[in-house]
């Protein structure tokens, strides 16, 4: 790690040759963690419900089975598979049959690649650029899933929680209380808004995996950032999901996920909050 931190010229690209390939087991993750959830969801249903066993092989792993073709099922070769490369060189469509290849795959691994980078740029190469690295990895595989079905899963959003107390516990980026009380807080202030927009109206306006994202985020940028992120995710929301109805021509009855405006407020307070805090402090004259 000291090595790289004083060799930028070779911890830079070493860092964007591993965010291609990591984005690249996020869209692994992305597209086969949802299918594998309802998969086992339906068969919880059956033994609860004491229903007959049906014929229903379970989708593909998300570690072991190789990539395919979701079209006619040819498997890649590894000079296929590489991230970006491939999908340049194959024009977007498969080998085999020619079916289009979602342009996902080539965006998720670019994304990953320069958020990494980022990374290692704000926190250096060590156990932060790491755990830097860990939560951005955990925010884009949320929220391509969210964006898809409109999912947080169990299976991602506690993880990321705990793994930011974990942090926390050896002062990785915060003390233990304040990314305690962050993740109390975040779980709780969502959870209440939820609450109240369901009484005042009898619908649900979130789903509870919203809580639980904002809980994660409050555990690594703690009890501070969970107002910032808040009102971040509250105005990119308004501004990004208003233009996406205008443009698909849908009324403000259709469902927006929130969990990726949550997550890319919650990368950028988490990133430069201190900097963002004390940027606002200084042109409104506040203490904060």
């Amino acid at each position: 790690m000291a090595f790289l931190d004083q060799h930028p010229g070779l911890g830079f690209p070493a860092a964007a040759g591993f965010g291609l390939l990591v984005g690249s087991f996020l869209n692994v993750v992305i597209l086969r963690l949802p299918r594998r959830l309802e998969w086992q969801w339906k068969r919880d249903s059956r033994e609860i419900l004491e229903e007959p066993e049906l014929y229903d092989p379970p989708p593909p792993g998300i570690v072991v089975e190789r990539s395919h073709c979701p079209h006619c099922g040819h498997q890649l070769a590894w000079y296929e598979n590489i991230p970006v490369f491939s999908w340049l060189a194959l024009r977007g469509r498969c080998r085999s049959c020619s079916a289009p290849i979602s342009i996902q795959y080539p965006l998720v691994e670019l994304l990953t690649m320069l958020l990494v980078v980022a990374c290692v740029w704000r926190f250096g190469f060590g156990w932060q650029g790491f755990g830097a690295i860990v939560f951005t990895c955990f925010l884009i595989a949320l929220s391509g899933i969210d964006l898809r079905t409109q999912l947080l899963p169990d299976q991602l959003t506690l993880p990321l929680m705990w793994l930011g107390l974990i942090a926390a516990s050896d002062n990785l980026f915060m003390p233990a209380k304040p990314a305690l009380l962050g993740a109390m807080v975040g779980y709780a202030s969502l959870w209440t808004v939820w609450w109240l927009f369901k009484q005042l109206t009898g619908k649900e306006g979130m789903g509870h995996g919203d809580f639980k994202l904002l809980a994660a985020l409050g555990a690594w940028c703690g009890l501070v950032g969970i107002l910032p992120i808040i009102l971040l995710s509250a105005v990119a929301g308004a501004v990004i999901g208003s233009a996406w109805l205008a443009m698909k021509g849908r009324d403000r009855a259709t469902p927006i996920p929130f969990g990726p405006f949550l997550a890319i407020a919650g990368w950028v307070v988490f990133m430069w909050g201190a900097d963002l805090m004390a940027l606002y402090a200084r042109y409104t004259g506040l203490s904060l």
